[in-house]
């Protein structure tokens, strides 16, 4: 298999879906690359590289990449639009504080200013009892005067 071979001419190192690959006596296989093809020695030429598999790797490598900085705008979009959101929120909870303080507060004045009336409305209200016994006792004097005049 092609990580077997790999094994042989190197060391092989895997994390997760990561797979890297160091060659063995890399210095001397990249000056054996450079050298005309006659002088490759015992070793074996390490063959060209494709022109056209290099392009393919640009390309993708440019898909890639702009891939990715269209995946970072969508998240630095949404990032914004839940910060918005997250801040209306926050104002609106403020807001919603703020005017229950006032209304409680402007509630607590109304019960004080009602309690102060009716103990107005009290102190007014004490002759009542005693004109209501004055107005029982005129009915009475009236109810006899009337049955006298009959």
């Amino acid at each position: 298999t092609l990580a077997s071979a790999l094994e042989l001419e190197g060391t092989v190192l895997r994390e997760g879906r990561l797979t890297q690959f160091v060659a063995n006596n890399l210095e001397r296989r990249i000056r054996l690359s450079g050298a005309p093809r006659g002088e490759a020695g015992a070793a074996g030429p390490i063959p060209a590289i494709d022109p056209g598999a290099l392009q393919d790797v640009v390309a993708l490598a440019g898909q890639v990449a702009a891939q990715v900085d269209e995946l970072l705008r969508n998240v630095h979009c949404g990032l914004q639009a839940l910060t918005a959101l997250s801040v209306g929120c926050i104002q609106t909870y403020r807001d919603g504080v703020e005017s229950l303080g006032e209304a409680a507060d402007l509630s607590i004045r109304a019960m004080y200013a009602l309690v102060a009336r009716c103990e107005e409305l009290d102190r007014a209200m004490q002759p009542v009892p005693a004109l209501a016994k004055r107005i029982r006792d005129m009915k009475g004097t009236l109810e006899r005067l009337e049955g006298l005049c009959k």
